[in-house]
């Protein structure tokens, strides 16, 4: 494989790595917006910033998927391996993760909110397992 593979693999991993990071840090602040009582400036200025990375999120999350299909389907990059299915599996899982926080966001918009900051807490957890699982997939192909 050439020298665009390569390219292809480091942006991925760029674009990948900068898509979890949306989803670490909006369900942290989704934890402090449920700790915020009423209307105000703090509840305002996370929405602001919630908003904001949401939108930021949302070319990041396609670059990454596209990347990732370019060098499965273009490079053939674990065509056939059981661990490329397993991975496959678990972005789906974080794709759905991705649009429960966009559900999310607009409940907090609409002031519909229902859930405690300790869900939040608990929500915040998926992506750190989905990242250690998906890292150990590639790196060390248990099957």
């Amino acid at each position: 494989m050439g020298s665009g593979y390569l390219w292809i693999k480091a942006l991925h991993i760029v674009f990948m790595t900068s898509w979890f990071a949306g989803l670490f840090y909006l369900p942290r602040i989704f934890v402090n917006l449920a700790m915020v009582e009423g209307p105000g400036a703090e509840r305002d200025r996370l929405m602001l910033m919630a908003g904001k990375l949401w939108r930021f999120m949302q070319p990041l999350m396609l670059l990454a998927i596209g990347l990732g299909l370019w060098l499965w389907l273009g490079y053939g990059v674990g065509a056939g391996a059981g661990w490329m299915h397993a991975k496959l599996a678990i972005v789906v899982l974080l794709l759905g993760y991705h649009h429960a926080c966009g559900r999310l966001l607009r409940r907090f918009a609409a002031g519909a909110n229902t859930r405690s900051h300790v869900w939040f807490r608990w929500f915040n957890e998926v992506p750190v397992l989905a990242l250690f699982a998906v890292v150990v997939l590639v790196v060390v192909k248990p099957f």
